[in-house]
C-alpha cells in the first residue's frame, strides 16, 4: 500500500508542476525574434535581430510569407524602422521547423520532400574513417514542416528589405555613427 501511495502522490506532483508551467508559459508576454536583412549590396548582405512584442506581436499574427509590411512594427522608439518596407522571407517555430512557403496554414505538417527548405538532401557515408556527404538523385525523407502563416507557435520571422529607409540600418541599430548632413571642411578663420 505505501508503495502504490508513493506512485499516486509522484503522479500528482509532476501532473501539478506540468500545470503550473503551462500556465506561467501563458501569462508570459508573447514575442517574434526578427531577423532583418540588409538587401544594400554596398553593406554586404548583413542581418540585424529585433524582439517584436506586445501591440506589434498582434500585427504579424495571420501574416503570410511573402506578404509586405510597415517597418513601423519592428522595433521600440528610436530603434524603430520607420519609412522602411519589409518582406518576409520565412521563419521558424519554438523547435526550429523551419515554415516553409508551399504549405498553407500555420500547423505543423507532415511531408515527403526532396532537397529544398527543411531537407538538405544529403546522406552521409563514412569511408576509410572519413565523413562525406552525397546527393542522390530522387532522395525523399519525411519531415515535419510548419506552413507559411505565422502563428502563436512562431517564434523567428525572417525579413527583407524591400524599401529603404532615411536612415540606415547601421546607424539604427547602433553599429555605425550617425554623420551629420552639413560637414565642416575642418579648417577654421
Amino acid at each position: 500500500m505505501k508503495l502504490a501511495f508513493h506512485y499516486f502522490r509522484t503522479a500528482l506532483i509532476g501532473a501539478s508542476c506540468r500545470i503550473a508551467v503551462r500556465v506561467v508559459n501563458m501569462a508570459g508576454e508573447q514575442s517574434f525574434k526578427a531577423v532583418v536583412n540588409d538587401t544594400n549590396p554596398k553593406y554586404g548582405g548583413r542581418a540585424f535581430s529585433v524582439e517584436i512584442t506586445g501591440s506589434n506581436y498582434n500585427h504579424f499574427l495571420g501574416k503570410k510569407i511573402g506578404d509586405s509590411v510597415d517597418g513601423m512594427f519592428i522595433g521600440e522608439g528610436d530603434q524603430s524602422l520607420t519609412g522602411y518596407r519589409l518582406e518576409i522571407t520565412g521563419g521558424s517555430d519554438l523547435t526550429g521547423r523551419p515554415m516553409r512557403p508551399d504549405l498553407d496554414g500555420s500547423g505543423v505538417k507532415s511531408v515527403l520532400i526532396t532537397a529544398g527548405i527543411g531537407y538538405k538532401g544529403d546522406k552521409k557515408v563514412n569511408k576509410k574513417g572519413k565523413t562525406y556527404r552525397y546527393k542522390y538523385d530522387g532522395l525523399r525523407r519525411r519531415r515535419n514542416l510548419r506552413g507559411n502563416v505565422i502563428g502563436q507557435e512562431t517564434r523567428q520571422i525572417n525579413l527583407k528589405i524591400v524599401e529603404a529607409g532615411k536612415r540606415p540600418l547601421g546607424v539604427i541599430f547602433g553599429v555605425e555613427e550617425e554623420v551629420p548632413a552639413d560637414q565642416s571642411s575642418g579648417e577654421e578663420e
